[in-house]
């Protein structure tokens, strides 16, 4: 855990990442980790000097399961509200899923670091999240006065509904899968995309990516990664390049059309259906 920003506190956790804004004795919960991340949530909110029952809210970048893990237990054991936007709000509330399918990841297991990412998923809980059916939508307004002051941005692409948050007093974006500085299955450090089997819409990933270059900001706070402190749009055009110069990417049977981040997209599930999360 670091404090990048004043009273903003990043946990870069053992697969995905999750964020604390803090104000005196309360906080704001930015994702969440697997389900087998629980205890590493509890402890770094406890490290941090909070309570867990002092949580304002859990807000969640995207419903997948690698970003939900402690949602369910904050609403259950607290009363917590765990908001999304609107667009994301049936997957949290598991109405329906939004996920790259197992035939995806098999398709490429006989690669280490695919393999070992996979392998990490299963310890960690497994593909299959715990629904938050007491889940709700936020409003700015109701962001304006969380701690932290968290600002919607909406970056759909790596999901439908995904968001970004803009923290206007340090000057920092949470990200989410958006925008990333590294993940399991990567072997390159520093400002990238997701691979493109993890989004649902290529297409919008990269008019998610101008969205963020648009902010006025200096500090990333990635679902992936390590926090970076770099100006946004600069990021943006290294994770740009980065994409552009990768070589043709193989076809896996049964994927929707590609869009500008590659192929293949994942399409919608149904209740139930497993899923592996990126």
């Amino acid at each position: 855990m670091s404090e990048p920003a004043a009273d903003v506190l990043f946990v870069e956790g053992p697969a995905s990442n999750w964020i604390l804004l803090r104000r005196a004795a309360q906080f704001t919960l930015i994702d969440g980790g697997y389900r087998g991340d629980l205890p590493l949530v509890l402890a770094s909110i406890r490290d941090a000097g909070l309570d867990p029952a002092d949580a304002v809210a859990v807000l969640i970048t995207h419903a997948h399961v690698d970003h939900t893990g402690a949602a369910a237990y904050f609403s259950r054991e607290y009363g917590t509200p765990v908001l999304s936007s609107a667009a994301e709000h049936k997957h949290l509330s598991g109405e329906e899923k939004f996920s790259v399918t197992p035939l995806q990841v098999l398709f490429r297991a006989w690669q280490p670091r695919v393999f070992r990412w996979a392998r990490h998923v299963l310890r960690s809980g497994g593909p299959k999240g715990i629904p938050v059916r007491s889940a709700a939508v936020w409003t700015d307004d109701l962001l304006a006065g969380l701690p932290g002051r968290p600002v919607a941005v909406p970056t759909p692409g790596h999901t439908p509904g995904h968001t970004a948050f803009y923290l206007p007093d340090a000057k920092a974006v949470v990200t989410g899968d958006a925008l990333v500085t590294g993940h399991a299955i990567s072997a390159r450090s520093g400002p990238q995309l997701l691979h493109s089997m993890f989004h649902y819409d290529g297409a919008r990933v990269d008019t998610a990516l101008a969205v963020l270059a648009g902010l006025d900001a200096c500090l990333l706070l990635p679902g992936h990664g390590p926090a970076l402190r770099a100006g946004i749009r600069d990021a943006v055009d290294t994770a740009r390049s980065r994409q552009a110069a990768k070589p043709g990417k193989v076809v896996v049977p049964g994927a929707r059309k590609a869009g500008w981040a590659g192929e293949p997209n994942y399409g919608r599930m149904e209740p139930g259906g497993d899923s592996m999360l990126g």
